[in-house]
């Protein structure tokens, strides 16, 4: 990490070697969604992210809540009242979300192996919602604690933008709650997170400014701080004559009516760019507008930071257009005299899954939109500011803020000396949510931090150890399926193999008497100022002993899914056979990944996901199924007919390598001989797209311009531009027309 401040490295061992929820929060411009990046990468544990928003979830990488729970529009009554309907409100309570909703076998599959849930823009949860996740969380995974035993990190600033509850609704729910933020939901006033706090600023470091901020967030604002501020007023600002400079302002009609009215005020035609929308991307969570409409000379920011090793742009960089063409726009910088051009931005719609061979939460992508990462930016609302940094901005507080909207908007400049405000700031209308500011006083301090994660880390090892040897559920899962032989249910067929099911069962309940005893024996050592050195030995002699039996039934099970899916009419026998083989895959998986987590503990080194993964982990199920169908084809060659006959049942199995970069995936791709329309079509993209990554692999000299184009074209293409000196390639296209297209000019200006 670039950074990593003391808070922030709490953060992340208490995310990896501990199972305890925590609020994590930082005034703005303290690196949370830097420090999210992080743990997303990092993280050993199967993490799903959401956010109350379309938007938000979009920034954060992640799903909405609503989509990921399957919870309806509307209010939550934490009891087991009957749904409620009013004019403009409707409420559901536990009996009715118990009773009418329906939730995919996929996002089930996604809970019921989720470890860490990450929800972000926290400040934007209701209560109630957050009492109907947990809900729908404990019931899914049949789990009678919080969030179904799932860890929960919430971030967010809870003095920026707050829940929405309407008027109506609140009659309602105030007879349950206390108020409206996620800290009043009922799971969590009984199972209080861990609070940590991000404290180091990272965007400003005038430390007059800070403090103003502060004060302003913690609603201590004082007539000093207030003259400091009013030293930058200027009502009658000219921001035509002054170039760089955005209006902050309350309302979304008003920025739009500067930002059109601007743009009409430039001389010239505009131009439209349209965004490359592929599959599925509902429009309501675009990130931009889908036509962006551009002249020479309007005044942009950029909505994304710049990815690549150059760090050109950041979220909230002004620039103006310098000059536009049908595949080109350029983009100068006046204060560093300097001009880029803009490349187009991926955002991805994703849907989460499992694997069904290391049963790892995996992202599956819908659909994407790909567009310029800029916009008009004359004028902005504070609401949409939160994230971005400015150098220049002029504030508009002519009318009331909500709490924490003045804080929002003053905290998004680097310094004091790019803020403009164009009327006084007054003192009404500027407080921040006294609920926000006390349970703020809950933060928690660094010697309590350490104690804690010192405690947490062994009873995390120790719960992890004694977990992957407590087969008592699977077992009983063994015992239910061998009663269910008794059963008159396709008697003819499914009888054949009870003799099978009993054999196995009974070698699944050989296991359970010492299983039982070594989870005694590390309950006793972990008691008694555990020794991780003598734990580990304990561990691998257990292992060892353990692991051949348990292997014996995956082998036994896999075996015979092999053999029923050649059989017709027994697809409820199959699929009871799929839950028992998830369920010993799992136990496998997890004994392996918990002789990794001993041995890393004891090496002193950190848990991470390098340390905790390993290609016999990732590989097991796919070199198991391999053996069993070699053998198969040599103990029943009569029996192989055809495929759709051998897979009548089976799930089409899918192995996912780990998140890669989207120039890097297109690489991977093109080296294996596909086509720019077959990659297009692999990675739901345009052919336009894919070629803009070609010309990145051939600046970067991965891949030869000859590779791309045949050598006649790179010949024609050398005397077009023999001499050529402009920044932009649209002269050499007009010339050239149909001669060349965008793509091969672009990528022979790579080359050079």
């Amino acid at each position: 990490m670039e950074f990593i401040s003391a808070e922030a490295k709490y953060v992340l061992q208490f995310i990896n070697q501990t199972n305890r929820s925590i609020f994590l929060t930082g005034k703005a411009g303290t690196g949370k969604t830097t420090l999210l990046k992080e743990i997303i990468q990092t993280t050993h544990k199967n993490c799903v992210v959401v956010a109350p928003t379309g938007i938000a979830a979009l920034n954060a990488g992640g799903v909405t809540i609503h989509s990921m729970f399957q919870l309806p529009f509307g209010g939550f009554l934490p009891d087991n009242s009957t749904a409620q309907f009013n004019d403009n409100s409707k409420f559901e309570s536990r009996a009715t979300l118990r009773r009418h909703f329906r939730m995919s076998g996929l996002k089930k599959a996604v809970i019921k192996n989720m470890e860490l849930l990450i929800i972000d823009e926290v400040s934007m949860l209701r209560s109630d919602l957050l009492d109907a996740m947990d809900f729908m969380m404990q019931s899914v995974r049949k789990k009678n604690q919080p969030f179904g035993g799932v860890q929960v990190l919430f971030i967010g600033d809870l003095l920026q933008l707050p829940p929405i509850v309407k008027d109506d609704e609140w009659r309602v729910l105030r007879n349950y709650y206390k108020g409206k933020f996620f800290f009043h939901a009922h799971v969590i006033l009984q199972n209080p997170p861990l609070y940590i706090e991000l404290s180091k600023i990272f965007r400003q470091t005038d430390d007059r400014f800070i403090s103003v901020l502060n004060n302003l967030r913690n609603n201590t604002i004082t007539e000093n701080d207030v003259l400091i501020l009013n030293e930058f007023v200027k009502p009658n600002f000219d921001l035509k004559q002054n170039k760089g400079y955005i209006t902050l302002t309350t309302h979304n009609d008003k920025a739009d009516k500067i930002n059109i009215q601007s743009l009409q005020d430039l001389e010239g035609n505009s131009r439209i760019y349209k965004a490359e929308i592929t599959d599925d991307f509902p429009d309501k969570i675009y990130p931009i507008e889908e036509n962006l409409e551009l002249k020479v000379g309007a005044q942009i920011m950029f909505i994304k930071n710049d990815l690549s090793f150059e760090k050109k742009f950041f979220n909230g960089k002004m620039g103006i257009v310098k000059s536009l063409s049908e595949r080109e726009i350029l983009v100068h910088f006046p204060d560093e005299n300097k001009t880029i051009e803009v490349e187009k931005f991926e955002w991805q719609n994703i849907r989460y899954s499992v694997n069904e061979n290391t049963k790892e939460i995996e992202e599956e992508v819908l659909g994407t939109f790909v567009h310029y990462p800029i916009k008009l930016a004359w004028a902005i609302t504070v609401h949409k500011s939160q994230g971005l940094t400015f150098d220049k901005a002029a504030v508009d507080v002519s009318q009331v803020f909500q709490p924490g909207q003045a804080y929002v908007a003053l905290s998004r400049l680097r310094s004091l000396n790019g803020l403009i405000l164009l009327s006084p700031l007054r003192m009404n209308g500027i407080s921040s949510d006294q609920d926000v500011m006390e349970y703020a006083e809950n933060k928690a301090t660094n010697d309590f931090l350490e104690n804690t994660l010192q405690t947490d880390t062994k009873n995390f090892i120790h719960n992890y150890l004694i977990n992957s040897f407590d087969w008592a559920d699977l077992a009983q899962e063994w015992r239910n399926h061998q009663f269910s032989y008794n059963e008159k249910s396709e008697v003819s067929e499914k009888s054949k193999h009870a003799i099978w099911a009993k054999k196995q069962t009974e070698e699944m309940e050989k296991l359970l008497d010492p299983s039982r005893k070594f989870i005694l024996q590390l309950n006793k050592l972990f008691s008694s100022n555990a020794d991780l050195q003598f734990i580990n030995q304990r561990f691998q002699a257990a292992f060892n002993y353990f692991l051949q039996p348990i292997d014996n039934l995956v082998y036994e099970i896999l075996w015979k899914l092999e053999e029923v899916k050649r059989i017709k009419k027994v697809k409820a026998y199959y699929e009871e056979l799929l839950i028992l083989e998830e369920l010993q895959l799992k136990a496998v998986l997890r004994l392996m990944k918990a002789k990794l987590l001993i041995e890393t503990v004891v090496k002193g080194e950190t848990i991470s996901k390098e340390k905790l993964s390993s290609d016999e982990i990732r590989f097991y199920k796919i070199k198991k199924l391999d053996t069993i169908r070699e053998e198969f084809k040599n103990l029943n060659v009569t029996l192989i007919d055809n495929e759709d006959d051998v897979n009548r049942y089976a799930k089409k199995e899918k192995s996912k390598e780990p998140k890669k970069s989207t120039v890097q995936e297109t690489y991977e791709l093109w080296i294996q001989k596909n086509s720019i329309k077959e990659i297009a079509a692999i990675r739901k993209l345009t052919t336009q797209t894919i070629g803009g990554h070609l010309a990145k692999l051939i600046e970067s000299e991965t891949i030869k311009l000859s590779d791309v184009l045949p050598e006649d074209k790179i010949e024609e293409l050398a005397a077009a531009f023999k001499g050529y000196k402009e920044e932009t390639l649209n002269p050499l296209k007009e010339k050239y027309g149909d001669k060349f297209t965008w793509d091969e000019l672009k990528m022979y200006k790579a080359s050079l």
